[in-house]
């Protein structure tokens, strides 16, 4: 299929909900130094990776914008991530730059547990941030790390939303998995959490903490399809909490990261049973545009 093709496949699906676009609230736009090294950790099958994962969309930073748009995402973000310390404020300075630059992305930004992480985070939220990236996993830390207690206090009071990759898939971490959120969550309940992945491979887990925690949400990404399922799936048949939990799902696709093509994540989506157009038209893009108070124009 030509990229042209893929481009008209992904907007004939959503343009048959009704929908003006996707708002995908998980992409990946990083320094070129940065993104380099991912691919690579990708190409060599990593411990974190642990099997083979070709990059779908290896393309340079403008073809990858261009793509996006092509699809119709009107809406993407630029989820960085530091995987020690000293990286988050420079990765920060650069999304925020990219933003600028991009203004289809959601302004981004991200933090470590490390001294002087809360005034960096207040910072970030002052330039304009609207999405902030944890990756427990890569940064292989507690999320209730003393040093992040009043980076957690700052970004609950500014309501802005963390999507968070804490589950423990694809390999699990050492603070991966449902009880360092809960716990999280007792002491600062008002926070918006967008869990990655329905929380991989904890998703019921996940889904009941989604249920009872009324800020958390779950994002799509890479969840339900083929090359997940063959290693971590979804439980099959029909399960109601997707329903329940429907106005807070969002859809995420880990584009350029994914070994498949978009349109194979947007119909892993459409494939799941149970749900219906009103449930897809929230999933991929009301849910977002409401959480995130984005009005977008048809067309």
């Amino acid at each position: 299929m030509t990229h042209a093709d893929e481009a008209a496949s992904v907007r004939q699906l959503w343009a048959s909900l009704g929908l003006p676009g996707i708002i995908d609230v998980h992409t990946h736009f990083m320094p070129k130094s940065v993104m380099d090294k991912v691919w690579n950790y990708f190409d060599s099958a990593g411990p974190m990776v642990g099997r083979p994962w070709p990059i779908t969309y290896r393309m340079d930073e403008a073809e990858r914008v261009d793509a996006l748009r092509a699809f119709g995402v009107r809406r993407f973000t630029s989820l960085v991530y530091p995987h020690k310390p000293d990286m988050a404020a420079w990765l920060n300075q650069w999304a925020a730059q990219f933003a600028r630059d991009t203004t289809d992305c959601l302004p981004t930004a991200t933090f470590y547990p490390e001294p002087g992480a809360a005034e960096y985070v207040d910072k970030a939220i002052r330039d304009g941030a609207r999405i902030f990236k944890a990756h427990i996993q890569v940064g292989d830390y507690d999320p209730n790390d003393p040093l992040l207690d009043n980076v957690w206090g700052v970004i609950e009071d500014a309501g802005i939303p963390v999507v968070i990759h804490c589950g423990s898939g694809p390999q699990p971490g050492r603070f991966t998995g449902p009880e360092p959120i809960r716990r999280l969550l007792r002491r600062h309940p008002g926070l918006a959490l967008i869990v990655a992945h329905m929380g991989m491979p904890e998703y019921d887990e996940f889904l009941d903490i989604c249920l009872s925690s009324p800020r958390v949400h779950l994002d799509t990404t890479m969840a339900f399809t083929s090359f997940v399922d063959a290693f971590m799936p979804f439980p099959s048949g029909v399960d109601p909490r997707l329903r329940v939990a429907g106005e807070r799902i969002l859809f995420g696709s880990d584009f350029p990261n994914i070994p498949y093509g978009y349109r194979e994540a947007l119909d892993a989506i459409t494939a799941l049973p149970g749900i219906d157009d009103a449930w897809l038209r929230g999933v991929l893009h009301d849910n977002a545009a409401r959480l995130f108070k984005i009005e977008l124009p048809s067309g």
